[in-house]
């Protein structure tokens, strides 16, 4: 008896014990989640001047949706297009345009749909909180590309997600590099995209997780020209007031961005699809994957990239990534990038499906 008390004490001192997922787990996944053929393109716009990026793909109904930000050298403004069959693509209009009210947001609104069924293979609809479906996004009110300083914010509505609507948005942000619990990795005046999804078991003791990327210094004496691009998580239970998790960021890498966490649950283990970039290993920007069975502690993939350069429409990046299995084919979207620098959204499928007969405007 005294020995089991001792044993409980230990354990007790020591911590919660963190899963680990064994490396056949991760390889299992990977042929799971792999799209060896690239489609092509899906999404491009009329010029090079603007550029579509962050694909979000839903379920409602019989159709597909997508919501996508398109930088048309002001700033970034959040649009919807529609599918039958997720290769051909109908744009509908904007979601969240750019607005003249004096606010901190006016000209960067860069949204996400939140609260999705995570299941892999599953509904891929938008679940509603309060009557409400909601958004996260990125904003700022100065023109350019992703000029400092940019926060998170949120959005929401109660009508359609398939219907083109502007959504409404809080008056303030949520998140800020000014706020008092602003982490070391996030201190850079830039807070970039987020996922937010909903726990139901409650691993985290929180209903709400919200994973997002920021900028953020990390040595001493650092160069205001060094950077690096880290994803940290916050948390909420009622989707408006939010609070940083932890002191460091879940997932990371020695150098360059680590961003754009997209969740979905595998049976028991939840997987994050990210992207990264300008890493010490390999070049260009690529999108990879990491897996956990808390939410919180992730092990990540060592292989091959899921999505790397190897198109004349990619050449420059292949990254930011967006992944659903329907009808026993995996889908995964990303943005396309070519040497021209211009930018679209591109499929590649675990199944060959052909190829895609859009182009870019050259």
């Amino acid at each position: 008896m005294k020995k089991y008390i001792f044993a409980l004490i230990i354990s007790f001192l020591a911590g919660p014990v963190i899963a680990q997922i064994s490396q056949q787990r991760m390889q299992e996944i990977y042929e799971e989640i792999k799209t060896p053929h690239k489609y092509g393109l899906v999404m491009i716009t009329d010029t090079i001047s603007k550029k579509i990026d962050c694909p979000t793909v839903f379920r409602k109904g019989n159709k597909w949706y997508m919501t996508y930000i398109i930088f048309d050298g002001k700033g970034y403004e959040t649009w919807l297009a529609t599918s039958k069959n997720l290769l051909d693509w109908e744009n509908k209009g904007k979601i969240m345009s750019f607005t003249h009210d004096g606010k901190w947001d006016d000209v960067q609104k860069a949204g996400y749909n939140s609260l999705q069924d995570l299941t892999w293979g599953g509904s891929y609809k938008l679940n509603k909180y309060q009557g409400k479906y909601w958004m996260s996004y990125f904003g700022g009110n100065s023109q350019g590309y992703e000029p400092e300083p940019l926060s998170i914010g949120i959005a929401y509505t109660t009508k359609s997600p398939s219907k083109v609507h502007e959504w409404t948005r809080l008056d303030a942000p949520v998140l800020t590099s000014h706020d008092p619990d602003v982490r070391w990795w996030e201190n850079r005046n830039k807070l970039f995209k987020s996922s937010v999804i909903e726990d139901k078991e409650r691993l985290t003791g929180h209903r709400f997780l919200m994973y997002y990327n920021a900028v953020g210094d990390s040595l001493k004496n650092n160069k205001k020209t060094r950077w690096y691009e880290r994803i940290g998580m916050a948390v909420s239970e009622d989707m408006v007031h939010w609070k940083r998790f932890q002191k460091d960021p879940v997932m990371h890498h020695p150098v360059g961005i680590t961003g754009d966490a997209v969740i979905q649950k595998m049976g028991s283990d939840y997987v994050m699809f990210y992207f990264g970039a300008f890493w010490e290993d390999r070049k260009g920007a690529f999108n990879r994957f990491a897996v956990s069975k808390d939410l919180v502690n992730w092990t990540d993939w060592t292989g091959d990239n899921l999505i790397e350069s190897s198109e004349d429409y990619d050449n420059l990046y292949a990254h930011k990534s967006f992944v659903v299995k329907h009808k026993g084919i995996v889908y995964h979207f990303y943005c396309a990038v070519d040497k021209s620098d211009h930018r679209g959204i591109a499929i590649a499928t675990s199944k060959d499906l052909g190829k895609s007969k859009l182009k870019f405007e050259k």
